[in-house]
């Protein structure tokens, strides 16, 4: 048996990705197969942008010609005054065309990140069940936050300010070699270079640290969440100063990180304004020397500053733009990582949907464990025919539950076959599988949201009739309509604000709603107390009449009326029969039997004698 492990996605740093090949995955969001309007987008915010830059080198030229007119012999105010109408409009259309660049270019943007988004979501839910029980929910959708805001940087930074300044730089370059001569461009180039060489290697020792701050991050917000949706027990054992030890651990790692890299930052400017400075003095020490000689104007000179000035806060903005780029290169490896994460539970390329007629189940000689060290379950081999109930019984780690993950096809077994109505459910669609049965579970989990929501989640389609036939069958309407809000009530995060036995009616009527082919009671009544206990079973029982059931139970009272109980043990049929023939045995069911009757009994012994105190005091 062959697993793909599961990469810890927020405790490692990423891996050695080329920033190049991240980059390429980004391209089909820029140009979207079969988005004819975010493609035209495109095409215009990229014309607008070259438009931009265009006015923006021209711009200097104008007041080359304006100063060389000014401090000339002929001097004509007329055509100065065309000289600075046109100066104006230039510089109006280089900030026309910027702002008409992001006009076009925002939807693209939000249509991208919007994609992204979605797809990383459906591909959580593809992921196994392995994966979701072994990661930390607080460090993954950290790494989806930081990975979708590094897409919008990306998205929008690298088309629109790094392609873009350094095209205006080439223009520029290009436009004093022809006007003076190569040493201008020279001198250009080589600050250039050295500024983005600089920041490149300076960059590169500064993102080990930020990744450094990324995993205490990570770390902290995971033990934050981990100990909130853990108030309870926490509040058990008095253990918040401990909670609180153990997060100030993680923000005290951050903090030394985080100190480390905003002092290395200083370093960076410092070395970036050198650069800067150096090339400065370097070109306009060649404009002075050009003046002197007879070969520029003043124009020229102040034509040659204007553009080092020009150039000088794109360069500035160059350094601030790569480091981020950088960071958020990291920031979506990480969440590339999700996506590189393979599921490990794919529908057969032949799979059609299952066909529920009858609704049989069999477990043909069944084999599987979590790894292969840790064998669960060990030549399984069980019929659950149609309109029948059949049982599951044991101690604790028998294996059990792990069959009603099987049967929803969570894990794919080793060996054997597990059928539905003759079809094995490795050869159907997981969807048609999940469709066709309905669970509640022993633990149950509702989301945070009214009760009329966490109910309608077995058929969103439901009429507002049926949700509330469903809770009655499910013997918790009287209880939600004596609630202030009603059925509108939140039931907090977990459902926190209901009781055990609250939340598990609801989880019952969200499965009786549904309305599956094949029903699964996982403990479905372990929380309540032995009157609505009886009644629910009532209702369960009438609600899942003629419906293949499969019923997994720790208390022993609730199976009596199954028509098989299979026994485990250590993964293994021990024993099956109906009730009384299992007790005639005198085998394990009856020693279990036994035991839960006496304990009933004390149970019993024990309320009286509180309820005679009660009376006596």
């Amino acid at each position: 048996m062959s697993r793909r492990p599961t990469a810890n996605l927020t405790e490692s740093d990423p891996p050695a990705t080329a920033d190049l090949d991240t980059i390429k995955s980004l391209l089909p969001y820029l140009w979207p197969k079969g988005q004819f309007e975010m493609r035209a987008r495109v095409v215009v915010a990229i014309a607008c942008l070259v438009l931009a830059k265009a006015a923006s080198v021209y711009v200097p030229i104008l007041y080359k010609e304006a100063v060389d007119l000014i401090s000339g012999d002929k001097f004509d105010f007329t055509v100065l005054l065309w000289i600075i109408v046109a100066y104006g409009m230039t510089r109006l259309g280089q900030q026309a065309f910027a702002q008409l660049r992001e006009f076009f270019f925002a939807r693209v943007a939000q249509r991208a990140i919007r994609a992204v988004a979605i797809k990383t979501f459906r591909h959580l839910h593809r992921l196994s069940l392995r994966f979701h029980l072994d990661r930390q929910t607080g460090g993954l959708t950290r790494v989806i936050e930081r990975g979708t805001k590094a897409i919008e940087f990306l998205l929008n930074f690298m088309l629109f300010n790094i392609l873009p300044t350094l095209f205006e730089i080439f223009l520029v370059c290009g436009v004093l070699w022809w006007m003076f001569d190569f040493r201008y461009a020279i001198a250009t180039f080589g600050t250039i270079f050295s500024y983005i060489t600089f920041t490149m290697l300076v960059t590169e020792w500064r993102l080990k640290i930020r990744r450094r701050m990324n995993t205490m991050d990570n770390r902290a917000n995971t033990r934050a969440v981990d100990s909130l949706l853990n108030y309870e027990t926490v509040k058990y054992f008095g253990n918040e100063t401990h909670e609180e030890e153990r997060y100030d651990r993680s923000m005290r790692s951050y903090e030394d990180a985080a100190v480390k890299s905003r002092t290395s930052l200083s370093l960076v400017n410092v070395g970036q304004g050198g650069i800067i400075a150096v090339g400065l003095m370097v070109v306009m020490a060649l404009a002075g020397g050009d003046i002197a000689t007879g070969k520029a104007t003043v124009g020229d000179f102040v034509m040659v500053n204007t553009y080092l000035i020009q150039l000088y806060m794109p360069l500035n903005f160059l350094g601030f733009v790569y480091r981020e780029i950088k960071q958020s290169l990291t920031d979506m490896q990480q969440m590339f990582l999700l996506l590189d994460e393979e599921a490990e539970i794919e529908d057969a390329a032949d799979a059609k949907d299952l066909v529920v007629e009858k609704g049989a189940v069999r477990f043909d000689n069944v084999k599987f464990g979590y790894s292969a060290e840790r064998g669960i379950l060990k030549g399984i081999s069980f019929d659950v025919p149609a309109g029948k109930t059949v049982a599951l019984v044991g101690p604790s780690g028998a294996g059990k539950s792990t069959i009603s993950r099987l049967l929803f096809r969570f894990y794919d077994i080793d060996d054997g076959a597990i059928l539905i109505d003759g079809q094995d459910i490795r050869s159907v669609t997981q969807e048609s599988l999940r469709r066709a049965i309905g669970i509640v579970p022993q633990d149950t989990v509702l989301f945070n949201d009214t009760i009329y929501y966490n109910i309608a989640y077995g058929r969103p389609d439901a009429s507002t009739a049926e949700i509330e036939e469903a809770a009655r069958l499910a013997r918790i309407h009287d209880f939600v309509v004596s609630l202030p809000d009603g059925y509108e009530s939140t039931v907090g995060e977990r459902g926190l604000k209901l009781s055990g036995g609250e939340k598990q009616r609801v989880a019952i009527a969200r499965t009786l709603l549904k309305q599956p082919k094949i029903f699964l009671f996982d403990e479905a009544t372990s929380a309540l107390d032995s009157q609505t206990e009886k009644a629910i079973q009532n209702s369960l029982s009438e609600v899942s009449q003629d419906y293949t059931t499969l019923v997994i139970a720790h208390r022993l009272s609730t199976v009596v009326d199954a028509h098989e109980i299979i026994v485990l043990r250590d993964g293994e049929i021990a024993e099956r029969g109906n009730h009384d023939l299992l007790l005639s045995q005198d085998g394990i069911y009856a020693a279990m039997w036994r035991q839960q009757m006496r304990e009933s009994s004390e149970d019993q012994q024990a309320i009286e004698k509180l309820d005679v105190a009660e009376v006596n005091a």
